[in-house]
């Protein structure tokens, strides 16, 4: 039987979600033994590399970029690099799960965002969808409660800087390779690392096997997850495969009892649903926004 370009699309972002924690997961998992920015620095090396061959392969290095894209590409790039700083702060001191669930509130910080600077319109439902979402990632960090710590802080961080990383994305031209990105914003990341570490003047370790393995295999389900996630966006209609990526959740979910032993209390179980369940109202809505325009604009009236 066919499987439609749909349900292919929304498997491939499954498979990249789950491979984007599997990467935080082994990270967390290799943060004992490293420097922080000295293992940053190494998983960036490698994707780097891999990043390299695979663009130098398709020919994606010979694109020449717009002084505008060029533009965007670099404010993507810092956005990527501090995101991924903060990140990781928060995930070397905080449950995996609960991490995850609060960059479940990207959708909606998104929207909000590209309401505020682009304007784009956006009806009193998500607006209320946002507001209740928010009360949501409140819930999971728990401000001045005794389930709070600074490193929630860090995770509101990464979410504000992958949100400012996400609005350069989309006002990138649609003709510039996803490889040429994702090596710029791979590059930075390394180069970002490489100074940290010289400025806390690290003292750098010979990795063992077992963590020089596990930050390979960082690397590469970082790769597989930008390969499945391009594949699987342009593959399907948005509408219908941006939903699977809270997958993400239930791999946190399950990683982190298994290899940590953690299990997310009864309060960050409800704020994390309240923020999935505002995530996904918010994507159907945008979802019937375009739909509702594209008829418009042919003269239709929607049913």
């Amino acid at each position: 039987m066919a499987v439609s370009d749909n349900i292919r699309a929304a498997l491939l972002i499954m498979v990249s979600m789950t491979a984007f924690t599997v990467n935080d997961a082994l990270m967390k998992l290799a943060s004992g033994g490293l420097p922080f920015f000295q293992q940053i620095f190494l998983r960036g090396c490698l994707i780097t590399g891999g990043l390299f061959v695979l663009a130098w392969s398709m020919g994606h290095l010979r694109y020449r970029t717009t002084p505008q894209d060029r533009k965007l590409t670099a404010l993507r790039t810092a956005a990527e690099a501090v995101g991924t700083v903060f990140f990781l702060t928060a995930l070397y001191s905080m449950p995996l799960a609960n991490l995850s669930a609060i960059l479940q509130a990207l959708p909606l910080t998104v929207t909000l965002a590209a309401a505020l600077f682009f304007g784009e319109a956006v009806g009193w439902r998500r607006i209320a969808a946002i507001v209740v979402g928010f009360v949501g990632v409140t819930i999971i960090i728990r401000p001045g409660m005794d389930g709070f710590t600074v490193y929630s802080l860090y995770g509101l961080a990464a979410v504000a800087a992958v949100t400012l990383r996400d609005l350069a994305a989309r006002k990138l031209s649609s003709t510039i390779p996803s490889t040429r990105v994702a090596l710029a914003a791979a590059i930075g990341v390394t180069v970002l690392s490489g100074l940290g570490s010289v400025v806390l003047q690290e003292r750098w370790v010979v990795p063992s096997l077992g963590e020089g393995a596990l930050i390979t295999g960082a690397a590469l389900c970082l790769m597989a997850g930008y390969t499945a996630a391009v594949a699987g966006m342009r593959g399907g209609d948005i509408g219908f495969v941006a939903p699977f990526r809270y997958t993400s959740l239930l791999v946190a979910l399950i990683l982190g009892l298994v290899l940590f032993n953690e299990w997310p209390d009864r309060l960050t179980m409800i704020g994390a649903g309240i923020v999935v369940a505002t995530g996904l109202f918010t994507l159907y809505r945008e979802r019937a926004s375009r739909q509702t325009a594209a008829l418009s604009a042919k003269g239709l009236r929607p049913r």
